[in-house]
């Protein structure tokens, strides 16, 4: 009696062993996870392209070292990625002279695009914005001017021209006060955004640059700054070569402006306590780059090493964009949830900057925990993945779950307990 009753029980175990064995051998085909193909970024696991002999040993070139500058300071940065191609003193406090102008500048594109002013507001001039205000006068004697003049009213976007082309201090106090009441108000708005774009090593005390103490900044402040603005193209006024108002035509101080179609910004700015100074954005095919000097001896130097910055790294670098945000790159199984596969990617658009005609070289590993079970949260991190080049790891980025996966039922979870054992007995 007793066999017949062990018969009765083996069959439906057998039955749930050869389930559980099958689940548990194919189950595992999905825990690599793959990359999705990419021309220039080989895909994970995939087979090795053949190689060809006559450029096996074939070293990539040496880039050169950077030229050498006189600026007091300087940095060259690819916006698209952040990436710095070379600086010299770039955390080293300097007045900005009317590199002041590019937070004012921000500020007020930042305004317009809140809603709070629009370019067609008309702004009441005050005795304070006057140029033949005895008071302004004395305080910017022979500075850079728009030419505004109470009463007359004028709109935004012009005087927005009159701070960017015109470099005009008049239309710089015009606008501060509009803003914020008195320069002073101003001055503290820009301090709270330049906080707040993390330039560590900057203090505004007024909106146009004027000599003072304690007002100053950095080539990698302004660097940070530029960015953001390239950031708004709606509201980028600084690649406009003239801009004429109250009958005055007034050229655009930046000269790369004349001499390199590729630039399109963004400032300049002189004061006997700043040297000349410069920040040039340029343009080439699908890369941006940005170049700030400061404490240069003259127009023709600031220009020049300008100049030779941004050759440089053009000639010898690429923007190139790898993955794009919240697109799946990988996947992995993942346990007791209610799918039984998690999609992975990253928070932002992840480009990298390389040296030119190394694309070839580059690829990518994703690192994944093993064995995730739910509940994951969208945007919860999971790993991460690893860009190459050669032996040199030239970047990581964590991935994030691209969608919730709750938790699944009771029963569910501990039949995935069940199949994740016999997982790791039979060494799937």
């Amino acid at each position: 009696m007793q066999k017949t009753n062990d018969h009765v029980w083996q069959k439906p175990l057998r039955a749930l062993f050869t389930v559980v064995f099958s689940v548990s051998v194919s189950w595992p085909a999905l825990a690599q996870g793959t990359l999705p193909s990419l021309p220039s970024l080989p895909t994970l696991n995939a087979a090795a392209p053949a190689i060809n002999p006559a450029v096996e040993k074939r070293e990539p070139a040496a880039i050169p070292a950077p030229p050498a500058l006189s600026a007091k300071s300087y940095i060259l940065v690819d916006p698209a990625s952040g990436k710095i191609l070379m600086e010299h003193n770039a955390d080293e406090r300097l007045p900005p002279a009317s590199l002041t102008k590019l937070m004012t500048s921000y500020i007020l594109s930042y305004e317009v695009m809140a809603g709070r002013v629009k370019n067609e507001d008309m702004v009441t001039i005050s005795k304070n914005a006057w140029s033949q205000n005895p008071v302004f006068a004395a305080k910017f004697n022979g500075s850079s001017l728009m030419f505004i003049e109470p009463p007359t009213p004028v709109s935004i976007l012009d005087l927005h021209r009159g701070i960017v082309i015109s470099s005009g201090n008049d239309a710089t106090v015009a606008v501060a006060e509009h803003l914020a009441g008195t320069e002073s108000a101003f001055a503290d708005m820009m301090n709270q955004h330049a906080k707040r774009l993390g330039m560590t090593n900057s203090n505004f005390v007024n909106s146009h640059g004027l000599d003072v103490p304690d007002h100053y900044t950095t080539a990698r402040d302004l660097a940070i700054l530029s960015r953001a603005i390239i950031s708004t193209p709606d509201y980028y006024l600084h690649r406009e070569k003239e801009f004429t108002y109250n009958n005055i035509t007034q050229q655009n101080r930046n000269g790369l402006l004349n001499k390199d179609s590729s630039v399109d910004g963004l400032k300049t700015g002189y004061t006997e306590g700043a040297g000349y100074c410069l920040v040039a954005s340029a343009k080439r095919g699908d890369m941006r780059l940005i170049a700030v000097v400061m404490g240069t001896a003259s127009v023709r130097t600031r220009e020049d090493e300008a100049q030779a910055m941004l050759n440089y790294g053009f000639r010898y670098y690429e923007t190139y964009p790898i993955y794009k945000a919240n697109a799946e790159i990988t996947n992995s199984p993942i346990w007791g949830g209610t799918s039984k596969v998690l999609s992975l990617g990253i928070a932002q658009d992840l480009t990298l900057t390389i040296p030119r005609g190394r694309r070839d070289d580059m690829k990518a590993v994703v690192n994944i925990p093993p064995n995730p079970w739910a509940p994951v949260a969208v945007n919860q991190a999971l790993g991460e993945i690893v860009i190459s080049m050669g032996d040199e790891v030239i970047h990581k980025e964590p991935l994030i779950a691209l969608a919730d996966v709750p938790e699944s039922g009771f029963f569910a979870r501990v039949w995935d307990h069940i199949r994740l054992f016999f997982s790791g007995l039979f060494g799937g």
